[in-house]
């Protein structure tokens, strides 16, 4: 242990990043620019490619830090068995749910696994993927240990909850305090000692177990207060009151109150998934999590509330969903990000289509998915459709040109209450 703490101390640990991804690079920029030797790896053998080639992968994360990542020795490749040479593994893959809506363990599995296969004495490894109370030591640590080790003896294992929030320029990886737990005093001694090197601040808590139940609480805080608005956005609609002047008087309490916003749902990796990783768990220990199971699911159904909100717009207008010429205005799930994943304009898109809808989008972070290319903000496209969908309120887009030309906006943003006396019909949704 004190060969490894030493190295941690001087920065002669070499650090592998298990998932180059949301979370996994500019966690491994972050020790690069600190100047550890990092060694990031991943399946996807064009990101590996890329990302040595020191290209921009996400819009965010600019060129010039990818190109400083790769200056400073920093890399990335598809060949596990390097793990082997690897003093420290973070792992930071995805945990989805599955069609079943329980914990989709695969990816932590296999990335356990691979470390499994080349784990060496005296490595650290810390699971970041967010995740439900007990997945470390009940699903990791018994993989790594079939490789003959003891993990606390022989190796070391510790939790510490990612809290990246993409494109967040007031919060970098640097400026958030990092909760952590070990698996004995040993491995969250290491942990700490070193995320101190890239972190103003590290939090120690007293297990595995409390720092993955922290990870969840912080999102489920958020997904149950973001239900409730959402609500309320349902029970005002029907009295004619708006709900965003609410919220802006609500918010002037100096106490007390923290404003949420609504939606047409929630998107990212962690909070639509968190409340249902919490409920699944609870059922294990013969429990319920009933007011945090109803929250995801008035969050979830918000895609269908918009989809009728639209079909009763178009049928205002004497038209139908079906044959429509609707356009999405940004699919990542939120403003100025390039990141899809469960975003709720994606399920409002695939409603529409279900109900014969010509779907278009525009988003100017997302240049291509699904084989469809993001279509161009001008007069003549605004004109062709029948109705503009508002889902992400992207900071670089042209609303007063949609505003002008536009015949019909369902606003789920409320970001059109900005513009004044525009042209087309405007509805909050």
């Amino acid at each position: 242990m004190e060969q490894l703490e030493d190295n941690i101390k001087s920065k002669d640990a070499k650090i592998g990043i298990i998932g180059m991804g949301y979370v996994g690079i500019p966690l491994g920029l972050e020790f690069s620019n600190k100047g550890f030797t990092v060694l990031g790896f991943d399946k996807d053998t064009k990101r590996v490619d890329d990302i040595n080639a020191g290209k921009q992968i996400m819009k965010h994360i600019t060129k010039k830090s990818m190109e400083k990542f790769v200056e400073n020795k920093g890399s990335a490749t598809a060949e596990f068995s390097r793990i082997k040479n690897m003093d420290c593994l973070i792992i930071c893959v995805p945990t989805p749910l599955d069609k079943h809506e329980q914990p989709d363990m695969s990816y932590v599995e296999s990335a356990s696994l691979e470390i499994s296969k080349n784990l060496q004495k005296e490595q650290l490894i810390v699971l970041e993927s967010t995740t439900y109370p007990g997945t470390t030591n009940e699903i990791v640590k018994p993989i790594l240990e079939k490789s003959g080790l003891i993990a606390g003896k022989d190796f070391f294992l510790a939790y510490s909850p990612e809290r990246e929030d993409p494109g967040n320029k007031e919060f970098d990886v640097s400026e958030i305090p990092k909760v952590m737990g070990g698996l004995t005093e040993n491995c969250l001694r290491l942990t700490s000692s070193l995320y101190k090197h890239i972190v103003l601040e590290t939090v120690e808590v007293s297990t595995m177990e409390t720092a993955e139940a922290t990870k969840l609480m912080e999102n489920i805080f958020r997904a149950v207060n973001i239900a409730m608005v959402n609500e309320l956005k349902l029970v005002l609609e029907r009295m004619n009151i708006n709900i965003w002047e609410v919220i802006d008087a609500a918010k002037t309490k100096p106490f007390g109150f923290m404003p949420f916003y609504p939606g047409p749902g929630m998107g990212g990796h962690c909070i639509p998934i968190d409340p249902f990783y919490l409920s699944w768990k609870a059922k294990e220990y013969n429990t319920e999590a009933k007011f945090i199971e109803l929250a995801g699911e008035i969050n979830r159904k918000m895609t269908e509330n918009i989809t009728h909100r639209i079909g009763k717009a178009l049928n205002d207008d004497k038209k139908s969903i079906r044959e429509s010429n609707i356009m999405i205005l940004g699919v990542a799930y939120k403003k100025d990000i390039d990141d899809i994943r469960e975003s709720p304009a994606l399920k409002i898109m695939e409603l529409l289509q279900f109900k014969g809808a010509k779907i278009s989008y525009h988003d100017p972070y997302v240049k291509e998915f699904n084989s469809q290319k993001s279509l161009e903000l001008n007069t003549e496209n605004l004109k062709n459709q029948d109705a503009i969908v508002i889902t992400t309120d992207h900071s670089n887009v042209d609303y007063e040109l949609i505003g002008k030309h536009a015949r019909l906006i369902i606003d789920t943003r409320n970001v059109m209450a900005n513009i004044k006396e525009p042209k087309a019909r405007v509805l909050r949704a």
